[in-house]
This record gives C-alpha cells, structure tokens and sequence, in this order.
C-alpha cells in the first residue's frame, strides 16, 4: 500500500502542468497598476514588444503624438541611442529652440536655430532616467515632452 500511494503521489506530481503565475493588468491611460491576480495553470498572454524600427524606416504610424490633431511627433518613447523629433509649422509659428532637461530643471543641451521641421538628438551620453524635451516657438508659446531613457 505504501508503494502504491508513493507512486502515485510521484505520477501526480511528475504529470500535473500547473504553474503559479502572477498576471497584471493596467490602467491604459495612466500605466498605473489596478489589478494583481494568481493564476493557476494560465496560459501567457502577454504581446510580445514592440520592434525598434531604425529611423529611415518609420512611417506616420510609428511616431507617437500628444492627441490626434497635435503637431509634434517622436520616436521612441523609451529611447536607447536616439530620438526623433518631427513638427509642422503651423501660421509661421515655426520651432527656433529646443532644450533638453533633466528632471531636476538643469539645462543638459540646447538646439537652436532649427531651420528643418525634424531633428535627431543623441541620447546616448545620458545616463537612465526621465528627461524632459522642451520646443520653443517663434511666437513665444512652448511644448513639453517627458522621454524616458533606457
């Protein structure tokens, strides 16, 4: 009897499938996490990540912007190596600097005198963490981008 139940304790342990797995779900607007579940024997639903495409290659689709109507795009939000920064000008309201920030407010660079509507700043220098991007205009006004990098 003791042979019996120690293999069939062995044949149970051996054939079962059952993998303890936490799953996360998101809040789309905001990232933040809302729910945390145990999930016995679940198949992986996770998307796989997104491909990092070199900059010739990009097309509209892959430039993220504010809202649909907005007139900045960039490309990749993570950055590792590079962003891409592309506007239209708009009432002769055109770009004539853009500033590079650190989160605690210190200028890290400075482009001005922008004459295209798209420009390409290395990141690589930078250590990981959130910077802000900041495009002045020629009428004043100015827009903020938050750029995680890698």
């Amino acid at each position: 009897m003791k042979n019996f139940l120690l293999i069939l304790f062995f044949g149970a342990f051996f054939t079962s499938q059952a993998q303890y797995k936490l799953k996360f779900s998101y809040d789309p607007l905001t990232g933040n996490q809302v729910v945390r579940e145990l999930c016995l024997g679940c198949q992986s639903t996770g998307k796989p990540a997104k491909e990092v495409k070199e900059i010739e290659a990009l097309t509209e689709d892959d430039l993220l912007k504010f809202s649909p109507e907005d007139i900045i795009s960039y490309y990749p939000n993570p950055v590792k190596e590079e962003l891409f920064l592309k506007w239209e000008v708009t009432d002769q309201n055109s770009v004539n600097s853009i500033q590079i920030y650190n989160i605690g407010g210190q200028v890290l660079n400075n482009y001005s005198g922008t004459k295209t509507n798209s420009i390409n700043i290395p990141f690589q220098n930078y250590g990981s963490g959130v910077y802000l991007v900041q495009l002045n205009y020629d009428k004043g006004n100015s827009k903020t981008i938050k750029i995680i990098k890698k």
